[in-house]
């Protein structure tokens, strides 16, 4: 799991933080629905088209083949089945969302796709080769458990006002996910903040980080150039603020005011929930859950599943006052 969790983290440093994200939400583009040429009625319902970005070519992907392949990316093989199936209605969600946008705003780096396998700006996805590659000896039995998960599940849809929503997740929260508008600045109303208390017993709920005086002042003022730093190192962090999720909503670094997520990227901490110890030239920083907190959390949706929870109780839960249908026409 540890081996699965270091690669997750490599791909998506914020499913993590998820970059794509906040673009997601603005869905900001001065380009006109012109540029991008037009797809026949059939691609548009069967089909992906997915930007190979280490070619250039535009590969057309089944969905039902996506959605497995992102699947496999974004959740361990080993989770329950309804919080596989979970993940693929999250995944599908997710594509549906991108697709509208690119309707809407098309992205000319896309060259006509709805996305691309770049994970630093989408959603993670393994094509078959791929999955052989990360799963090795075990690909025929994971393989095979999320393709069923998976077609069962791959044309439902979360919608919110008769649209896709935005299906964030993430690993595992600190107990409690956070809303959209603490992480990103958005108020939405299906990203607000629901107990999750199976997280707390989640591997590596709470972790460690350590860093020498001199790092951290290297790492600050790379950041932020403009920084000053008392000579005393004790008097260099003061938290400010937090949600009630546990989100470090703003602290004081030097003589600036920034926010957890801020500091969370300069020193690539597992989240922003977290609590700074100083000693010994020493900064300790421990942090609860891993990734932004916001959505559907794993874990606790595996934990759910545990429990005999289905994939629509999961979804509801974590997606409050949202409706699940087939994809519509």
């Amino acid at each position: 799991m540890k081996r699965y969790i270091s690669f997750i983290t490599f791909l998506t440093l914020t499913v993590t933080i998820i970059p794509a994200i906040p673009v997601y939400i603005s869905g900001n583009s001065t380009y006109s629905e012109t540029e991008k040429p037009e797809k026949s009625e059939k691609e548009t319902e069967e089909y992906y088209n997915i930007l190979d970005v280490s070619t250039g070519e535009v590969l057309k992907v089944s969905k039902l083949d996506y959605i497995t392949g992102a699947v496999c990316a974004e959740m361990p093989a080993t989770f329950e089945t309804e919080a596989l199936k979970a993940q693929a209605v999250t995944a599908h969600t997710y594509a549906e969302r991108q697709c509208m946008r690119e309707r809407e705003n098309p992205t000319p780096e896309l060259c006509g796709a709805d996305f691309s396998n770049d994970t630093n700006k989408f959603q993670g996805y393994f094509t078959v080769n791929q999955a052989k590659q990360f799963y090795k000896e075990n690909f025929d039995l994971y393989y095979s458990k999320i393709s069923d998960a998976v077609s069962e599940v791959w044309d439902y849809t979360i919608y919110y006002d008769d649209e896709p929503i935005i299906s964030a997740f993430h690993s595992m929260s600190s107990g409690k996910t956070e809303s959209a508008e603490n992480v990103w600045g958005s108020d939405i109303e299906y990203l607000k903040s629901v107990d999750s208390p199976q997280d707390i017993s989640a591997p590596k709920y709470l972790e460690e980080t350590e860093y020498d005086c001199e790092t951290i002042k290297n790492k600050l003022i790379s950041e932020y150039p403009e920084i000053q730093l008392d000579d005393d190192y004790t008097k260099w962090f003061e938290i400010k603020e937090v949600s009630d999720a546990g989100t470090v909503l703003s602290l004081r670094a030097g003589d600036i005011e920034i926010t957890g997520n801020d500091l969370r990227s300069v020193l690539l901490l597992r989240s922003a929930v977290f609590e700074i110890e100083c000693k010994d030239n020493k900064f300790i920083f421990t942090t609860k859950g891993y990734g932004h907190c916001v959505g559907m959390s794993q874990y606790g949706a595996n934990a759910m599943a545990q429990e005999g929870k289905t994939w629509r109780e999961i979804l509801e839960h974590y997606y409050s006052g949202c409706t699940i249908s087939k994809e519509k026409d």
